[in-house]
């Protein structure tokens, strides 16, 4: 049963931009931004000035310049009592936006009551000339400035003028036109800039044993346990089973540190004296920068170390010098693991952590940002709505940041950027922001308002096409579901090697380390946790910063919490995917109660050939799913995945739902014993929801197998399916019986921890969570 279209309002639409240029011809313009409208400006590159004259009574000149386009007006910082001044900046006016034919550059001397007029180059915007990356930067000229009246004054000014597009190297830290209203630190936070994730690794401590240990009191003794800290994240061993001076625990405790590492290993071991109560035995702290790298799981030599004896003199610490007692640790840094900091469904990045262990890329995404249409005000300015948005994305452990449009519900950003691509059975994400730090410091304590979120999962694109598409942004408030605006992509996914590629599909999605030796699911939650902190406070700390509610956002570090609404979505996910099981019984009754008799006569003929040749059964099986294959061909997905209101049950969630939703956790709204009950419910509940989620995703993934969703999977999948036709038809059933029994009860020596081929195949299939709200 085919199910209802969505509404149109949240349907992705085709679109046809004009892109590269549009009419320009026989123009290198076409080559540099191909995926984006080309985007004219004029750049103004203010240098440097000599030989000023003196304007102020005390013979001193406090020198500025000001760039003067019709009504637009850019100003370059003042200096003190200098003659001589460099500035070298770039000022930008978007040519949709020129006012004028004349380009004025004013200097002056910046005075208490008025500033004093010193003297100005004028340009004639015809004769400004045209610069095309990759040419190199125009060189700048000295001027000879002039009067109001065209006469020549002293001093002269070095600029360089030219025409060009958002493709030049200026571009990104220049004045805009577009943003006059912005002055001083807002500036910085408006510009387009790129980030990147710092190095993530898993740190493994296995904490082997301690000697000599010195309680306070002698006649016990100690239950002793080890404490672990690296910035805020901190473990600790069970106690010791064996109560002595030497105790062991041979256990071990995980970690993510980043690069380049900040904060210290420090290790305490402490005794339990009481209820919550403990001593400290001793303390080392241990700098990461010294810690061993694996790539695999052969152990590193394990190291004893000095513990360093504190106690407590009139409430200051005093080292003790005395030697007291060692402790005994295996420690490093496990690099043959990949660091999860992305919610698992949605990850772009799957390489191991040690770049030795990196793959050649198999091709480039390109993403061509363009513009937003029918954004929703997000804040009140002077007594109306108004929209400042700005895109990211995020692809492996690179983030990009478009420039804030000012004021515009159809902001244009028209930026194109490109990763290198390592796993097509990845997610890039773009999300949508309006800006709230305008005002630089005074907007401190806002947080940039999400407008919505798009993912596009790349073995969804067929290679070497350009998609161009407006996706709906889509936005669950404590009202329902809404819609923000749509924001048009252009995508490009261009392989280098098919059979690189292709050859992907039969390896393991994750580093080896992850099957020889998995971790738990409790510690992939706590690990993904640290590992979203570290890389949200890291970005949060950049110039300008990347922030942490955006970083949040884009991470999904609240999808493990749980939802009714995402619960009963998945439980519908898996009654989509079975109701395929139930048509087939439905038919299979239909036959039997011969419903069409010409239809039951056939299968009776066909199950009596079966029956009679059993060696046709698997071809004709396979032979069957290739024709079904080529068949579906026709309507194959056009389209890249986007986001589904409907699949996620947000169009149809009860208000208390929500409310649950968005509840705080723990709960606000009942009494602590209440609480405690309801916060266990839902974590428990959550675990139940990721369990439906992946079984649907594994039904998702069986139907995807001849749905063409990912055309290279489907390819390879028909392909096999008609080699293995032919294969079934000429060889007889009972040597295949042989073999298939044989390899399944071969040896254990024959056998490898990691995953078999068809299941790498099967779990790099695409799902329907790409398009889950």
């Amino acid at each position: 049963m085919q199910r209802p279209l969505p509404p149109e309002d949240f349907r992705l639409k085709e679109t046809s931009p004009h892109l590269g240029g549009g009419g320009i011809t026989g123009d290198k313009l076409t080559s540099t931004y191909d995926l984006v409208e080309q985007m004219q400006y004029l750049y103004v590159r203010v240098v440097k000035a000599k030989d000023l004259p003196a304007k102020d009574v005390t013979g001193s000149c406090d020198p500025y310049v000001e760039v003067k386009l019709g009504n637009y007006k850019g100003t370059t910082h003042h200096f003190e009592k200098k003659t001589n001044p460099e500035w070298n900046q770039v000022f930008a006016f978007s040519k949709d936006r020129l006012q004028a034919s004349m380009l004025e550059v004013v200097v002056k001397d910046k005075d208490v009551m008025k500033d004093d007029f010193i003297g100005m180059v004028i340009f004639d915007l015809s004769e400004v000339p045209k610069r095309v990356p990759p040419d190199s930067p125009l060189a700048p000229q000295w001027y000879r400035l002039e009067g109001r009246k065209g006469d020549k004054v002293r001093g002269e000014l070095m600029l360089a003028v030219w025409m060009g597009t958002q493709a030049d190297e200026a571009f990104p830290e220049a004045w805009h036109s577009d943003a006059a209203a912005v002055h001083g630190e807002g500036l910085a936070n408006i510009r387009s800039k790129v980030y990147h994730s710092p190095k993530l690794w898993y740190l493994r401590v296995n904490v082997i044993e301690a000697q000599d240990l010195q309680p306070s009191d002698k006649g016990r003794y100690p239950d002793a346990y080890v404490k672990a800290i690296i910035g805020n994240q901190a473990l600790r061993t069970r106690v010791s089973q064996s109560r002595t001076t030497n105790p062991m625990w041979n256990e071990d405790l995980l970690f993510v540190a980043a690069e380049p590492f900040e904060e210290p290993l420090i290790l305490s071991v402490e005794d339990r004296v009481g209820p919550n109560k403990d001593e400290v035995l001793g303390k080392t702290v241990i700098p990461l920068q010294y810690v061993p790298r694996r790539l695999d799981h052969r152990p590193v030599n394990t190291k004893w170390f000095n513990l360093e004896k504190y106690v407590v003199v009139e409430g200051d610490q005093k080292k003790e010098v005395k030697f007291a007692s060692r402790i005994h640790l295996r420690i490093c840094l496990d690099g043959g693991y990949h660091v999860l900091d992305e919610s698992t469904p949605y990850s772009s990045d799957l390489r191991a952590t040690a770049k030795q262990l990196w793959k050649p890329s198999v091709g480039v995404l390109e993403l061509g940002i363009l513009n937003a249409q029918g954004l929703l005000p997000m804040k009140t300015k002077d007594g109306r709505g108004t929209t400042d948005a700005y895109c990211v994305a995020k692809y492996g452990q690179k983030w990009v940041r478009t420039r804030t449009i000012i004021d515009s519900s159809t902001p244009k950003w028209n930026e194109q950027y490109t990763w290198e691509v390592y796993d097509p059975c990845t997610v890039i994400t773009i999300g949508v922001f309006d800006n709230c730090h305008l005002q630089g410091d005074k907007a401190s304590g806002q947080k940039d308002s999400r407008i919505g979120k798009v993912r596009i999962r790349l073995s969804t694109l067929e290679t070497d096409r350009v998609y161009t598409h407006s996706y709906p942004l889509l936005v669950l408030h404590h009202s329902g579901v809404k819609k923000m605006g749509e924001v048009q992509l252009a995508v490009r996914f261009t392989c280098s090697s098919l059979i690189n590629m292709l050859h992907l599909y039969s390896q393991p999605l994750l580093p080896k380390m992850h099957y020889l030796h998995p971790f738990s699911v409790n510690q992939l939650d706590s690990l993904r946790h640290q590992a979203t902190q570290i890389v949200s406070t890291r970005l949060s700390r950049a110039e300008p910063p990347l922030r942490k509610e955006v970083v949040e956002y884009m991470l999904d570090v609240d999808s493990h919490m749980w939802s009714m609404r995402r619960s009963k979505a998945n439980f519908y996910r898996i009654m989509s995917v079975s109701s395929g099981l139930i048509a087939v019984g439905k038919w299979f009754d239909q036959i039997c109660d011969w419903k069409n008799p010409l239809t039951t006569t056939l299968i009776h003929i066909l199950f009596m050939i079966l029956v009679l040749y059993p060696e046709l059964i698997l071809p004709t099986i396979f032979l069957y799913l290739f024709l079904i294959g080529v068949w579906y061909f026709r309507w194959r997905p056009r389209q890249p995945p986007h986001m589904d209101a409907r699949l996620s049950q947000a169009e149809s969630v009860h208000p208390d739902e929500l409310d649950e939703e968005f509840d705080t956790f723990p709960t606000s709204r009942t009494p602590d014993i209440v609480r405690m009950r309801y916060d266990r419910l839902r974590s428990v509940a959550g675990r139940i929801q990721t369990v439906v989620g992946d079984l649907a995703t594994q039904g998702e993934r069986l139907q995807n197998l001849l749905s063409w969703r990912d055309p290279r999977a489907t390819a390879l999948f028909v392909t096999f399916c008609l080699i293995a036709a032919i294969v079934l038809y000429v060889t007889p059933f009972q040597v295949l019986a042989l073999v298939t029994g044989f390899y399944v009860l071969r040896h254990p020596r024959f056998r490898q921890k990691l995953p078999s081929v068809p299941l790498n195949f099967f779990r790099r299939l695409p799902a329907r969570t790409d398009s889950m709200l």
